[in-house]
């Protein structure tokens, strides 16, 4: 039989994890947004921010209702790397530095993600987090199809 009180705590953990990492990707994606030169790309980024924005939401209340005290901030690791994607739009295209560097975030995100599913997790919690997965699976795509189409249209224009 399992001890509530620590499914609760590592569930707990698991969705602080993953408020974190969503943390990361609302801020990245908001960043990216300012960063991005074209209105298409600010229009994705921006609500790829506030996808972001409410899976952290959803994920604190998750957190609350388990008698938990939720995260409220993102990684340093993910500080670190929206410090990199600015320095890497300064060389080169700034748009497919952007979405390259987005991409890679979402190769982490959809990871952190997967590796939750595989927690101990409440039927409850694990169709958010696996909603959410989803999610980011879909960002990754998207992300990285604006990626090859980007580097498509560069490469013609070039020749």
């Amino acid at each position: 039989m399992l001890n509530n009180d620590a499914v609760n705590d590592d569930t707990v953990k698991v969705l602080n994890g993953l408020i974190q990492t969503s943390e990361d990707g609302m801020k990245g994606f908001a960043e990216a947004a300012e960063d991005a030169t074209t209105p298409e790309l600010k229009t994705v980024f921006h609500q790829r921010s506030l996808d972001c924005g409410a899976a952290v939401t959803e994920l604190q209340g998750l957190v609350m209702t388990l008698g938990g005290t939720p995260k409220d901030s993102g990684t340093i690791a993910g500080a670190a790397r929206r410090g990199w994607t600015k320095v890497k739009a300064t060389v080169g295209d700034a748009n497919i530095s952007t979405l390259e560097e987005v991409e890679s975030a979402e190769d982490k995100a959809k990871a952190v993600y997967t590796k939750a599913l595989t927690a101990t997790l409440m039927p409850q919690v694990r169709s958010v987090v696996q909603r959410q997965h989803d999610g980011a699976v879909r960002n990754h795509d998207l992300i990285r199809d604006l990626r090859n189409s980007y580097k498509a249209n560069k490469a013609a224009i070039a020749h």
